[in-house]
């Protein structure tokens, strides 16, 4: 447990870590491509290494160095691996390497911890049958542990539901290229978390391969192809900079995160958008961009494109003024918690009146008072609730350890607010 001094902090610039989702691309892409990769600012946490250490798993080398990380490709051609893979309770490991494993031999059994086993992937089990690829849910149905049974893949037309997430479209954009006849997507419902798909292609754009699409409902992309060799550099994470920006909204400072490009494809870069409507300042700096915390008044807004800010905009909209709605996050259902019901108790043990329903969550500002947060086990709770204890005193955090998830270093940066 760790509790949060509400001192005063100062006017400052942070330096956040990789992308945790290029990460993975980047990863995936490179242990597929042609010959040898470079990961620069790659993420090291507790998500990417089960990534990292599954792909180990399936016979690709990766060294890991302290500035960079060196992946020798496969040209698309995995080993067998007669052990289960654990990907503990990493969503995007679980959905991409599902995709990955069919490329290789015989079958491959993914499992995880048992909230990942409550987790849905039928949707994208189903996609993959489309184009040749035998699955099973060995426990709960739709859900991991799951089987994969590899060979030539056919490829094809597939109609793809990405109503609960868009990793199964992300999952089977990455082994599209190594398919026979190649792959057209036509997305049937969704897809919620757009950005992420444009991150995708993205990776897949730097690595040569081209996807041609309409919009997010149809996506084409040619067959007997592969990824070209080369060095990704991957940007900071604007989920973990949405933490700071956070604490210089509810403190009233400036707090530069160092390095963030303006441009970046990462749906969380909106999240500036909503902290200017609240009544924050922000601002493209030489070294990154600044929030300066204003008067903060209620929004309502639609996060279905940037999910993971949820929790943090949850919290600024604690010491909002009126009543904040955030709409079209049914899919946070299944995140690593219940993201919408747990951030309502947690809020409720503040003092700050809040509800949920199956797509929405409101949150009444006011003045929350001490509390023992519990992040159920969720890295983004964690983080998400230290920033309300720089303005109220005594609030503690359990469990966290938690953020090692995707931030391993979060304590040590955010003691650096303080002067």
């Amino acid at each position: 447990m760790i509790e949060i001094q509400s001192r005063p902090i100062q006017n400052t610039t942070v330096t956040v870590p990789g992308s945790k989702s290029y990460t993975h691309r980047a990863l995936i892409i490179s242990a597929l491509s042609d010959g040898e990769c470079e990961i620069i600012n790659g993420l090291d946490s507790e998500d990417t290494r089960l990534t990292r250490d599954a792909l180990r798993q399936l016979g690709v080398f990766i060294d890991q160095g302290p500035a960079s990380w060196r992946v020798r490709g496969t040209h698309g051609m995995l080993q067998a691996c007669g052990n289960p893979i654990f990907l503990g309770n990493s969503g995007t490991s679980m959905r991409l390497l599902a995709a990955v494993c069919a490329l290789g031999i015989g079958k491959y059994i993914l499992t995880g911890t048992p909230r990942m086993q409550e987790r849905p992937i039928q949707d994208l089990l189903e996609g993959l049958n489309q184009i040749g690829v035998g699955t099973k849910s060995l426990g709960r149905p739709g859900c991991p542990p799951i089987e994969i049974e590899a060979g030539e893949i056919s490829g094809g037309r597939v109609s793809l539901n990405c109503g609960t997430s868009s990793q199964y479209l992300s999952a089977l954009l990455l082994i599209s290229p190594f398919t026979r006849n190649g792959m057209e997507i036509t997305v049937t419902e969704g897809p919620v978390s757009k950005p992420y798909i444009d991150m995708t292609i993205d990776i897949m754009n730097q690595a040569g391969v081209s996807v041609a699409r309409n919009g997010y409902q149809r996506f084409q992309i040619a067959g007997n192809q592969g990824y070209r060799s080369g060095r990704f550099r991957v940007e900071p994470d604007l989920s973990q900079a949405g933490y700071f920006w956070a604490a210089a909204a509810v403190t009233g400072k400036t707090i530069t995160v160092d390095g963030v490009p303006h441009a970046s494809r990462q749906g969380d870069l909106r999240l500036l958008d909503v902290l200017s409507s609240m009544g924050c300042t922000t601002r493209v700096e030489p070294d990154g961009i600044s929030v300066t915390g204003g008067k903060l008044k209620a929004v309502e807004v639609d996060m279905g494109a940037m999910p993971d800010m949820v929790p943090t905009l949850a919290v600024v909209a604690a010491f909002a003024k009126g009543r904040t709605v955030i709409t079209n996050v049914g899919h946070l259902k299944a995140k690593e918690s219940d993201r919408l019901g747990s951030v309502v108790a947690e809020l409720l043990k503040l003092g700050i009146a809040a509800g949920c329903s199956d797509t929405a969550m409101w949150i009444d500002g006011g003045t929350p008072h001490a509390a023992l947060i519990d992040p159920h086990n969720d890295h983004r709770l964690a983080m998400s609730f230290a920033v309300a204890g720089l303005k109220t005193p005594g609030i503690r955090i359990e469990n966290e350890t938690c953020v090692e998830k995707s931030f391993p270093e979060f304590w040590k940066v955010f003691e650096s607010l303080y002067p």
